[in-house]
C-alpha cells in the first residue's frame, strides 16, 4: 500500500508521527503536512500566494499551505498525479465531534482526499490533554486494514474519534451518526499595552446527554467512536417543504 498521512496540528505534532508510524505496518507511508499548526481551517485552499515544499527527510515534506493544500500538492506534485492506496488524516489532538466536523481541518482533509477518489479517513484523540497517541494509531492501522480489504461504502468518509485512556479496549467501539454539543458562547475582550482592543473566541463545553448512538455519547461512554461522513449537505427531507414555497407564490 502506499499512504498519505497528512494533519492540522502540523508536520511535527507527535500525533501525525505516532500515525504514521502505526501505518507503516500496512505499506509505505508518506507523511505531507503543515509547517505549522493550522487548526479550524476547515476545508481552507490557498490560491492568493505560492506555496512551497520543503523535503525534511524521506517520505516526510513540509507544505506552509493548509490541510487541504497538502493533499492536493502530494497527489499532483510529490506523487507526480499517482493516488495512494488510503489517505488517513490526524491524529488530531482534540476530538472531532458533531459539528466540529465543519470546522476540521483534519476532517476536511480527508473529505478532500476523497474528492479525489482516494479512501479517507480522519483520526483524532478527544482529551487534549493526553500524550498518549499509541491506541488511537493502533486503531487507525486496524481500521486502514479495514478499508484496503473491504473498501468503504460509496460516497463515504471516516471519521473517528478515540477517547483518552491509554488502556482503551480497541474492540470498544461503536458506529455512530454526529451528534450535538453545545457550548456557553464567549467573546473574551481585553486591551493590549498599546491601548488597541483584542478578542478571543472561546466558550466551555457543556456536557452532553446524548447517547451512544452519536459520537458525542459513545465517546462520553468509553467507546471509540466511526462515524461515515459524506460531502452532500443537502437536507433532502426539507425539499418538499421548499419546493411549497414555489407554488404558494412565495
Amino acid at each position: 500500500m502506499l499512504i498519505l498521512v497528512t494533519n492540522d496540528d502540523g508536520v511535527y505534532a507527535p500525533g501525525i508521527i505516532a500515525l504514521a508510524g502505526a501505518l507503516r505496518e500496512l505499506g509505505r507511508v508518506v507523511v505531507v503536512a503543515p509547517d505549522r499548526e493550522k487548526s479550524a481551517v476547515s476545508h481552507s485552499l490557498t490560491l492568493n500566494h505560492p506555496l512551497r515544499i520543503s523535503e525534511l527527510e524521506e517520505d516526510r515534506y513540509s507544505v506552509d499551505g493548509t490541510p487541504t493544500d497538502c493533499v492536493h500538492l502530494a497527489i499532483h506534485v510529490i506523487f507526480e498525479g499517482k493516488k495512494p492506496d488510503l489517505l488517513v488524516s490526524g491524529i488530531n489532538n482534540g476530538g472531532n465531534l458533531g459539528q466540529d466536523v465543519t470546522y476540521s481541518g483534519t476532517v476536511w482533509a480527508a473529505l478532500e482526499g476523497h474528492f479525489l477518489g482516494i479512501p479517507s479517513a480522519a483520526v483524532s484523540l478527544v482529551d487534549d490533554a493526553s500524550t498518549d497517541y499509541r491506541p488511537s494509531a493502533r486503531f487507525a492501522a486496524r481500521v486502514g486494514g479495514w478499508i484496503h480489504g473491504r473498501g468503504l461504502p460509496p460516497d463515504t468518509v471516516l471519521n473517528i474519534n478515540v477517547p483518552g485512556d491509554p488502556d482503551q479496549d480497541l474492540d470498544r467501539y461503536a458506529i455512530t451518526r454526529m451528534g450535538y454539543h453545545r457550548f456557553e458562547e464567549s467573546v473574551v475582550g481585553n486591551t493590549d499595552p498599546r491601548g488597541r482592543s483584542y478578542y478571543w473566541i472561546g466558550g466551555r463545553k457543556v456536557p452532553s446527554t446524548e447517547g451512544v448512538e452519536t459520537d458525542v455519547g459513545a465517546v462520553n461512554a468509553g467507546f471509540i467512536s466511526v462515524t461515515p461522513l459524506h460531502a452532500d449537505m443537502t437536507k433532502y427531507d426539507a425539499l418538499e417543504e421548499l419546493r411549497g414555497w414555489q407554488t404558494d407564490g412565495a
